[in-house]
């Protein structure tokens, strides 16, 4: 019974931006879990096609559609076309997201808007077109990935944490507003990973990775598939009451104010 809980056979997941990294971890793990896996992409089709074909190798029913989640004319056209080709969007993933680290006082407004828009405004036009679907059916999972910038803020990401802080509280009124018809909303806050991004300074004595490593609880970066678990179960039957949180997947960094530098 408990294993049936976590079981998403049958289910269609919708996952903005994952041809790579975090997203496609997530993906991994709710295809894992039995549902099928709609990828979307914006940056090329080949890179959506290549990142189809891995999914697939790992026996994953996936599918691509090439589609600027900014766009709203776009957006609606996309899904549409997806509930008729793929099936009802069961579990709706909006992890697609930009960053520009540019202190505050240098940021050019074309800047701080690109970043809103793709990370608090894309969630809003998916999330709406998307959960039309959902309020007939009386069902559906919606997850938005927020940020640990959700809750702090860091030098020269103030449009990420702007984004990210307004996504965390999107979440809450989605949840509000949606809950009653068996839609449960809710948000994955990813602390630092261990991705193809960070490679370069995930070396001993990079002032970044100490800074990491020695601010973490668990003493380590984290690896794109601990994203796993938290995506199955806000996806499942598990999280049926659960509505409005956000699950920080951070190694306890949240958790901690920190330990002094003289602090073993």
């Amino acid at each position: 019974m408990s294993i049936n809980l976590f079981d998403l056979t049958g289910k269609t997941a919708l996952i903005t931006g994952a041809t790579h990294g975090l997203g496609m971890a997530m993906a991994k793990g709710i295809g894992n879990a039995g549902a099928k896996i709609v990828v979307n992409g914006n940056s090329s089709q080949t890179k959506l096609d290549e990142a189809v074909a891995t999914y697939k190798e790992f026996g994953i029913e996936a599918y691509g559609y090439l589609f600027d989640v900014t766009d709203e004319v776009a957006v609606k056209e996309n899904i549409e076309k997806i509930e008729k080709e793929v099936g009802s969007i069961d579990i709706l993933v909006n992890n697609a997201g930009i960053i520009k680290r540019t202190p505050l006082v240098d940021m050019e407004v074309v800047d701080f808007k690109a970043v809103v828009d793709v990370d608090l405004v894309a969630p809003f036009i998916v999330s709406k077109h998307v959960v039309k679907g959902m309020i007939e059916r009386k069902s559906g999972k919606i997850i938005n990935i927020c940020s640990m910038m959700s809750e702090l803020g860091r030098n020269s990401v103030g449009a990420y944490a702007a984004a990210k802080g307004g996504l965390k509280m999107l979440t809450q009124n989605m949840a509000t507003e949606w809950a009653k018809f068996n839609i449960q909303t809710n948000g994955i806050g990813p602390g630092y990973f261990a991705t193809s991004q960070t490679e370069p300074i995930r070396v001993d004595g990079h002032p970044f990775n100490d800074f990491i490593v020695n601010r973490t609880p668990s003493g380590k970066w984290g690896n794109p598939d601990d994203l796993q678990g938290a995506a199955i179960f806000l996806s499942s039957k598990a999280s049926d009451f659960v509505n409005g949180h956000v699950v920080y997947v951070d190694g306890g960094i949240l958790a901690t104010i920190g330990k002094p530098a003289n602090e073993d």
